[in-house]
């Protein structure tokens, strides 16, 4: 490759880079990193409060501004939304799909998921999740898995992918090479993957696999030690992880990093040293995370050109990077775009099948209904979830059970939690909750252990259709709004 001007590897510095910025309309700054050949820009809850008409003129300005660039967004379904914060999502969530196990319903979801991004103009969702969630007190995959076995958590994401990808934009799987198997946040923390190549093979890699097999635009990594491979190394920034992707699963598409801002990635280097040794890794688009100033874009760039001009990175390395990322805008196909009434009904149809109850309803004339107010994981976000209540409490508040027990007067408690097992306090409210009147625990989490005393309706997750059929199943016990 010959030598690249000063003005090219500028540019290239900015074309790896996929930044989130708040607000609703393109700043001076953000216009400016775009025309100068930024790589894209993901979308987050601030950029999307104002309705679907507000996001499609942003999108459209990014794309008139920097026809390359490429606009992102985690669109999950289920419990991770960007673009139905308020509703919650319109389709069933990877859990509750799972549970269903019908495949075809799952590339339905996936469908109606790029019939709403391609609508908008989108045209990379940064999904689906293709973790086995082996590991039930995971804080941070749970119900945005499609289950805890590898076969066919690999065949709904295949399905899903292959849904999505039929509408338009690209799908991009997550997190490589799996991060199911742990129990720390690498938001808040680096986690380890324990265990040996076999079980990585048999396991983790296999829905990855899948998704490959399936066509998928791009993959993300994750930030997390993967011990049988590189001991030392998150797997974001390790060249021996990513040649695995690469060279056992003959992926070519496009590498994009989890959001370098968070502490599995840089919390020992910062951001811009994490995303020259991720682009040394082998990744090629490069994820900062949500709401970022101009200035740490400008801080990232400047320590990538650094690192061409000091020989750490090669010129061609950081080309063939920019020219991936730069692919998926145009990977992002015509689609079908008409948006499905059917695929819609179907989610609906479907949602009751995906609930579980664990003992006996009771009668419910009457129930008090309540939520225990918990702190979402940083990926899920502050989106709808549950039924609306204006009965909330904190768990470890003192005297909680009491005054959940005096609201009711005697009546039923509807309580609906999210990952009770996960959160001890939960768990206490309960019990003493359930020493004063019948309780009715609504798990709208990943389901952890059951306490045979207390009645459990497990949701798989949470979504508009999966709170109809919510609605549906305490009615026909009493209960009403």
């Amino acid at each position: 490759m010959t030598a690249v001007t000063g003005g090219e590897l500028e540019r290239l510095a900015l074309a790896v880079q996929l930044p989130a910025f708040p607000g609703t309309a393109l700043t001076d700054d953000v216009r400016r990193l775009l025309a100068g050949g930024l790589g894209g820009i993901c979308l987050f809850g601030s950029n999307t409060g104002a309705g679907a008409g507000a996001v499609a003129a942003l999108v459209a300005d990014v794309h008139a501004t920097a026809a390359d660039a490429v606009v992102a967004v985690d669109e999950e379904g289920g419990s991770v939304t960007r673009l139905h914060v308020a509703t919650g999502s319109p389709v069933l969530g990877p859990a509750a799909l799972g549970v269903v196990d019908d495949l075809e319903l799952t590339a339905a979801a996936g469908r109606a998921v790029g019939r709403d991004l391609a609508g908008l103009g989108i045209d990379l969702c940064l999904g689906p999740v293709a973790d086995v969630n082996s590991n039930p007190h995971n804080p941070v995959i749970g119900v945005r898995s499609f289950g805890a076995a590898p076969g066919p958590v690999a065949a709904h994401v295949a399905a899903w992918v292959g849904g999505l990808q039929a509408a338009g934009p690209a799908a991009c799987v997550k997190h490589f090479p799996g991060h199911g198997d742990t129990a720390v946040d690498s938001h808040l923390a680096l986690p380890v993957l324990e265990g040996d190549l076999e079980r990585l093979r048999g396991r983790e890699l296999v829905p990855f696999r899948a998704a490959v097999d399936a066509g998928v635009a791009a993959v993300m990594t994750s930030h997390l030690v993967v011990r049988a491979l590189d001991p030392a190394r998150p797997a974001t920034l390790s060249p021996v992880v990513l040649s695995l992707l690469r060279e056992e699963l003959g992926f070519a598409g496009a590498v994009v990093t989890d959001a370098l801002d968070m502490a599995g990635a840089s919390g020992a280097t910062g951001v811009p040293e994490a995303a020259v040794r991720s682009l040394e890794a082998g990744a090629d688009l490069l994820c900062l995370g949500a709401d970022k100033d101009p200035a740490l874009v400008r801080a990232v760039q400047s320590a990538i050109v650094d690192a061409v001009r000091e020989g750490r990175i090669d010129e061609q390395r950081l080309a063939d990077a920019a020219s991936r990322a730069a692919g998926l805008r145009r990977a992002a196909s015509s689609g079908d775009h008409v948006a499905g009434a059917a695929d819609s009904d179907a989610q609906h149809h479907a949602a009751p099948h995906s609930l579980g109850v664990d003992g006996v309803l009771p009668d419910l004339a009457g129930a008090l209904l309540a939520r225990v107010d918990t702190a979402p994981n940083i990926a899920v976000g502050r989106a709808a979830w549950g039924l609306p209540t204006s009965v909330a409490v904190q768990a470890d508040r003192p005297g909680a059970a009491q005054h959940l027990a005096a609201a009711a007067g005697g009546r039923p408690v509807v309580l609906q939690v999210r990952d009770a097992h996960l959160h001890p306090a939960t768990g206490r409210l309960v019990a003493d909750l359930a020493e004063r009147t019948t309780v009715v625990l609504v798990e709208l989490g990943w389901p952890g252990p059951r306490d045979p005393q207390v009645t459990r309706i497990r949701t798989h997750g949470v979504s508009r259709p999966t709170h109809a059929a919510l609605a549906q199943l305490l009615s026909e016990k009493g209960w009403s709004a």
